[in-house]
Protein backbone atom coordinates (compact mmCIF):
# COMPACT_ATOMS: atom_id res chain seq x y z
CA UNK A 1 0.00 0.00 0.00
CA UNK A 2 1.32 3.86 -0.63
CA UNK A 3 1.21 6.07 1.39
CA UNK A 4 1.55 9.27 2.13
CA UNK A 5 4.80 9.17 2.99
CA UNK A 6 5.65 7.50 0.35
CA UNK A 7 4.31 10.07 -2.18
CA UNK A 8 6.27 13.22 -0.32
CA UNK A 9 9.19 11.14 -0.69
CA UNK A 10 8.66 10.51 -4.66
CA UNK A 11 7.57 14.40 -4.56
CA UNK A 12 11.27 15.20 -2.69
CA UNK A 13 13.22 13.12 -5.68
CA UNK A 14 10.79 14.65 -8.20
CA UNK A 15 11.37 17.79 -7.31
CA UNK A 16 15.00 17.93 -7.12
CA UNK A 17 15.39 16.17 -10.76
CA UNK A 18 13.11 19.26 -11.67
CA UNK A 19 15.51 21.53 -10.49
CA UNK A 20 18.08 20.18 -12.29
CA UNK A 21 16.10 20.65 -15.53
CA UNK A 22 14.73 23.62 -14.96
CA UNK A 23 18.26 25.03 -14.47
CA UNK A 24 19.61 24.04 -17.76
CA UNK A 25 16.24 25.72 -19.45
CA UNK A 26 14.61 22.48 -20.31
CA UNK A 27 11.36 23.28 -18.47
CA UNK A 28 10.74 26.57 -18.66
CA UNK A 29 7.67 28.03 -17.01
CA UNK A 30 5.28 25.26 -16.01
CA UNK A 31 6.09 22.69 -18.87
CA UNK A 32 7.15 19.11 -18.69
CA UNK A 33 6.50 16.18 -16.21
CA UNK A 34 8.34 13.91 -14.38
CA UNK A 35 7.18 10.73 -12.70
CA UNK A 36 8.68 7.68 -10.54
CA UNK A 37 6.45 4.48 -10.41
CA UNK A 38 5.94 3.22 -6.69
CA UNK A 39 3.85 0.71 -7.18
CA UNK A 40 3.16 -2.11 -10.04
CA UNK A 41 0.25 -4.29 -8.66
CA UNK A 42 -1.17 -1.92 -7.63
CA UNK A 43 0.08 0.82 -10.16
CA UNK A 44 0.50 3.37 -8.81
CA UNK A 45 2.47 6.26 -10.45
CA UNK A 46 3.77 9.63 -8.73
CA UNK A 47 3.55 12.78 -11.13
CA UNK A 48 4.33 16.16 -10.99
CA UNK A 49 1.44 17.98 -10.14
CA UNK A 50 -0.39 20.49 -13.03
CA UNK A 51 0.62 24.22 -13.26
CA UNK A 52 3.58 24.55 -11.06
CA UNK A 53 7.21 26.26 -12.03
CA UNK A 54 9.07 22.63 -12.25
CA UNK A 55 12.01 24.85 -10.73
CA UNK A 56 10.46 25.59 -7.57
CA UNK A 57 8.57 22.49 -6.91
CA UNK A 58 8.16 21.69 -3.10
CA UNK A 59 8.04 17.45 -2.23
CA UNK A 60 4.23 17.75 -2.09
CA UNK A 61 3.66 19.13 -5.25
CA UNK A 62 3.05 15.49 -6.78
CA UNK A 63 0.06 13.47 -7.56
CA UNK A 64 -0.46 9.91 -7.11
CA UNK A 65 -2.08 8.20 -10.10
CA UNK A 66 -3.66 4.84 -11.27
CA UNK A 67 -2.05 2.92 -15.07
CA UNK A 68 -4.90 5.37 -16.84
CA UNK A 69 -3.30 8.18 -14.85
CA UNK A 70 -6.16 9.24 -13.34
CA UNK A 71 -5.82 10.92 -9.78
CA UNK A 72 -5.63 9.09 -6.76
CA UNK A 73 -4.83 11.76 -4.24
CA UNK A 74 -2.54 15.13 -4.30
CA UNK A 75 -4.78 16.96 -6.74
CA UNK A 76 -4.52 17.96 -9.92
CA UNK A 77 -1.86 15.84 -12.53
CA UNK A 78 -0.02 16.47 -15.47
CA UNK A 79 -2.39 16.53 -18.16
CA UNK A 80 0.36 13.91 -20.19
CA UNK A 81 -0.16 11.25 -16.70
CA UNK A 82 -1.79 9.00 -18.61
CA UNK A 83 0.91 8.61 -21.03
CA UNK A 84 3.35 8.38 -18.51
CA UNK A 85 1.83 5.47 -17.14
CA UNK A 86 1.37 3.71 -20.52
CA UNK A 87 4.99 4.44 -21.01
CA UNK A 88 5.95 2.95 -17.55
CA UNK A 89 3.46 -0.48 -18.51
CA UNK A 90 4.93 -0.62 -21.89
CA UNK A 91 8.64 0.15 -21.32
CA UNK A 92 8.59 -1.41 -17.75
CA UNK A 93 10.36 1.53 -16.56
CA UNK A 94 10.58 3.10 -13.08
CA UNK A 95 10.38 6.73 -14.16
CA UNK A 96 9.55 8.84 -16.78
CA UNK A 97 11.51 12.37 -17.96
CA UNK A 98 9.22 14.61 -20.36
CA UNK A 99 11.26 17.90 -21.19
CA UNK A 100 10.78 20.96 -23.90
CA UNK A 101 13.85 21.57 -25.59
CA UNK A 102 14.72 23.58 -28.40
CA UNK A 103 16.97 20.67 -30.30
CA UNK A 104 14.14 17.99 -29.72
CA UNK A 105 11.47 20.52 -31.38
CA UNK A 106 13.83 21.35 -34.09
CA UNK A 107 15.03 17.75 -35.27
CA UNK A 108 11.26 16.33 -35.15
CA UNK A 109 10.74 19.02 -37.86
CA UNK A 110 13.86 18.83 -39.58
CA UNK A 111 13.45 14.29 -39.48
CA UNK A 112 10.02 13.30 -38.69
CA UNK A 113 10.91 10.03 -39.87
CA UNK A 114 13.19 9.52 -37.27
CA UNK A 115 16.54 10.45 -36.29
CA UNK A 116 19.60 8.16 -37.05
CA UNK A 117 22.35 8.16 -34.90
CA UNK A 118 25.32 6.26 -35.53
CA UNK A 119 29.71 6.38 -34.52
CA UNK A 120 29.37 8.68 -31.63
CA UNK A 121 30.24 7.89 -28.05
CA UNK A 122 27.88 9.01 -26.54
CA UNK A 123 25.54 6.59 -27.40
CA UNK A 124 27.13 4.31 -24.48
CA UNK A 125 24.91 6.20 -22.64
CA UNK A 126 21.89 4.53 -24.40
CA UNK A 127 22.85 1.28 -24.03
CA UNK A 128 25.20 1.16 -27.45
CA UNK A 129 28.40 0.90 -28.49
CA UNK A 130 30.25 3.88 -29.66
CA UNK A 131 31.07 2.16 -33.72
CA UNK A 132 29.43 -0.20 -35.93
CA UNK A 133 25.90 0.14 -35.07
CA UNK A 134 23.20 2.29 -36.00
CA UNK A 135 19.96 2.99 -34.07
CA UNK A 136 16.98 5.39 -34.50
CA UNK A 137 15.59 7.67 -32.06
CA UNK A 138 12.02 7.78 -33.07
CA UNK A 139 9.87 10.76 -33.36
CA UNK A 140 6.38 10.81 -33.63
CA UNK A 141 3.39 13.48 -34.43
CA UNK A 142 1.74 15.42 -31.42
CA UNK A 143 -1.79 15.25 -30.27
CA UNK A 144 -3.41 16.40 -27.30
CA UNK A 145 -5.35 13.23 -27.20
CA UNK A 146 -2.71 11.60 -24.41
CA UNK A 147 -4.44 8.33 -25.62
CA UNK A 148 -4.26 8.76 -29.40
CA UNK A 149 -0.24 10.09 -28.42
CA UNK A 150 0.51 6.59 -26.77
CA UNK A 151 -0.64 4.74 -29.75
CA UNK A 152 1.97 6.14 -31.69
CA UNK A 153 4.66 6.67 -28.92
CA UNK A 154 3.71 2.52 -28.89
CA UNK A 155 3.90 1.70 -32.34
CA UNK A 156 6.82 4.06 -33.17
CA UNK A 157 9.42 2.75 -30.20
CA UNK A 158 12.65 1.08 -30.30
CA UNK A 159 13.02 -0.99 -27.06
CA UNK A 160 16.71 -0.49 -27.84
CA UNK A 161 15.87 3.14 -27.52
CA UNK A 162 14.65 4.78 -24.30
CA UNK A 163 13.47 8.02 -25.45
CA UNK A 164 10.91 9.03 -28.32
CA UNK A 165 10.81 12.79 -29.46
CA UNK A 166 7.03 13.93 -30.03
CA UNK A 167 7.28 16.67 -32.96
CA UNK A 168 6.53 20.15 -32.19
CA UNK A 169 6.32 19.36 -28.66
CA UNK A 170 9.70 17.56 -26.62
CA UNK A 171 11.27 14.68 -25.72
CA UNK A 172 10.56 11.43 -23.72
CA UNK A 173 12.79 9.79 -21.96
CA UNK A 174 12.88 6.85 -19.47
CA UNK A 175 14.52 4.88 -17.10
CA UNK A 176 14.43 2.09 -14.26
CA UNK A 177 14.98 4.98 -12.00
CA UNK A 178 15.16 8.49 -11.90
CA UNK A 179 18.62 8.79 -11.78
CA UNK A 180 18.86 6.62 -15.17
CA UNK A 181 15.68 8.30 -16.61
CA UNK A 182 17.61 11.26 -16.25
CA UNK A 183 21.19 10.01 -17.45
CA UNK A 184 18.74 8.67 -20.87
CA UNK A 185 17.68 12.30 -20.68
CA UNK A 186 20.47 14.00 -20.87
CA UNK A 187 22.16 11.80 -23.27
CA UNK A 188 19.31 11.94 -25.65
CA UNK A 189 19.36 16.03 -25.53
CA UNK A 190 23.43 16.14 -26.15
CA UNK A 191 23.11 13.70 -29.07
CA UNK A 192 19.84 15.63 -30.39
CA UNK A 193 22.05 19.40 -30.07
CA UNK A 194 24.53 17.47 -31.97
CA UNK A 195 22.78 16.44 -34.80
CA UNK A 196 20.91 19.59 -35.10
CA UNK A 197 24.31 21.28 -35.51
CA UNK A 198 25.63 18.93 -38.02
CA UNK A 199 22.38 19.35 -40.26
CA UNK A 200 22.46 23.44 -40.12
CA UNK A 201 26.26 23.90 -40.20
Amino acid sequence: MTTSTDLEQAGAVLAAEAARFASFGWMRGTSGNLSVLLSRDPFRLAVTASGHDKGELAPHDVVLVDEQGAALSGGKPSAEAELHARVARLTGANAVVHVHTVASVLMGRKQPGGIVLKDLEMLKGVGHPAEGEEITLPVIANSQDMRVLGDRLEAARDPRMPAVVVAGHGLYAWGDSPRQARHHTEVVEWLLELELRLTTG
